[in-house]
């Protein structure tokens, strides 16, 4: 087969209801018809890499439940189970296809720390390049709620900004997004194109609908900012839909089509880091002379610039940046311990050293991404 022209890198988000049976289990069927389709990408001279849900659903019955449990100690133990049963499968259709599917089992705290989130990326990296398909899921046997993503939807989109995707497919049991609840309203329109997340948007965004999932409309148009604030454009489609992965890497596919502005200027990797994986540690507060000249990312933030020093952080840690009504301004990386800050706050330039480093450098400041958008909005960790 020949290759296309246009060869992308595709991170695809499967989410429980689309790969599992009504009762639970891994469907065999769903998974070929997911892989077959991945395989056409694949021998088009894409890259692919699959973020799946399901270890729960597909585990939970081997356990003896007769319905997804509640408790998380329930909830991991069938994903111990079920996640074996999951990477199995896809391992042994990938396989009858000539292709080496690989697991990558992640928690949040990997992309809080750098270090962690850099290696992460160079591990898929040099899997892509291999030819092989990576298949992420949250490794739900030892996270903790509060240190959980929340939903695959999430971490699909924070994957695909890691590895500086192409595009982002999100794949559920609904067509799109509608600007009603379709499955409540018969004259539910679907949007076809989005290039901009507007309240509007967001209320069309319903609740988690599938007994099998835990992310609703909200967890993927929360996703699709992330997305398109990284730049990469996202589809949101139905994984029953005859050749929905294929069409929809050609942008022929029946669903919602997400594509962020020209106008606005993509986060570069360190950026990305900072604004959405990151986990803020402090607060520094600046006064209103310089909240201007921050958001349109024109200077460093000097020492004396900072009011106030809210938390205990050490150099190079990320804090949130917020004017003197409280208002989140951005996030930068500090060149200065919070102990070494305290001490040089609020003094006069004359007082400081000549070589004093800016509290705060342009180049790690991620302030207003869109100015339609409020920051906060946009910042999530």
């Amino acid at each position: 087969m020949t290759p296309d022209i246009d060869q992308k890198r595709i991170v695809i988000k499967i989410g429980s209801s689309s790969l599992t049976s009504m009762n639970g289990e891994v469907s065999r069927r769903k998974l070929e018809k997911i892989v077959e389709e991945v395989v056409r990408l694949k021998d088009n001279g894409h890259e692919v890499l699959l973020v799946s849900s399901g270890a729960v659903a597909a585990g939970y019955r081997r356990l003896g439940f007769l319905t997804r449990p509640d408790s998380l100690p329930e909830k991991q133990a069938s994903a111990s189970v079920g996640q074996g049963l999951l990477i199995e499968t896809y391992s042994d259709i990938f396989m009858s296809h000539g292709y080496v599917a690989s697991q990558i089992l992640i928690t949040r705290s990997d992309f809080s720390d750098e270090l962690r989130y850099n290696n992460a990326r160079n591990t898929i990296n040099v899997l892509l390049e291999r030819g092989i398909v990576p298949i992420v899921n949250e490794n739900d046997t030892i996270s903790m709620d509060f240190l959980k993503f929340g939903d695959n939807d999430t971490l699909s989109a924070k994957v695909a900004g890691l590895v500086q995707a192409d595009q982002l497919i999100i794949l559920s049991d609904i067509e799109g997004l509608y600007d009603a609840d379709p499955r409540k309203d018969e004259n539910a329109t679907l949007i076809r194109e989005v290039n901009e997340i507007t309240p509007a948007i967001e209320a069309a965004a319903g609740d988690p609908g599938s007994a099998n999932g835990t992310g609703g409309m909200k967890s993927k148009i929360d996703a699709i900012k992330i997305s398109m604030a990284s730049g990469i454009p996202s589809f949101l489609g139905n994984a029953t839909t005859p050749n929905i992965i294929f069409d929809a890497a050609h942008k022929e596919a029946k669903g919602s089509y997400f594509e962020p502005k020209s106008d606005i200027q993509n986060l570069n990797q360190k950026k990305q880091w900072i604004a959405f994986n990151s986990g803020p540690e402090g607060k520094v507060t600046v006064n209103h002379t310089i909240r201007e000249a921050i958001i349109s990312d024109k200077i460093n933030l000097a020492p004396t610039d900072l009011q106030h020093i809210e938390g205990r952080f050490e150099k190079d840690a990320v804090v949130t940046i917020i004017d003197v009504d409280g208002e989140v301004i951005g996030l930068g990386v500090v060149n200065y311990s919070s102990e070494a800050l305290s001490k040089i706050i609020n003094k006069p330039e004359w007082a400081l050293e000549d070589n004093q480093l800016p509290a705060i450098e342009n180049k790690h400041l991620v302030c207003h991404l869109d100015t339609e958008v409020p920051v906060n909005q946009l910042i999530t960790t």
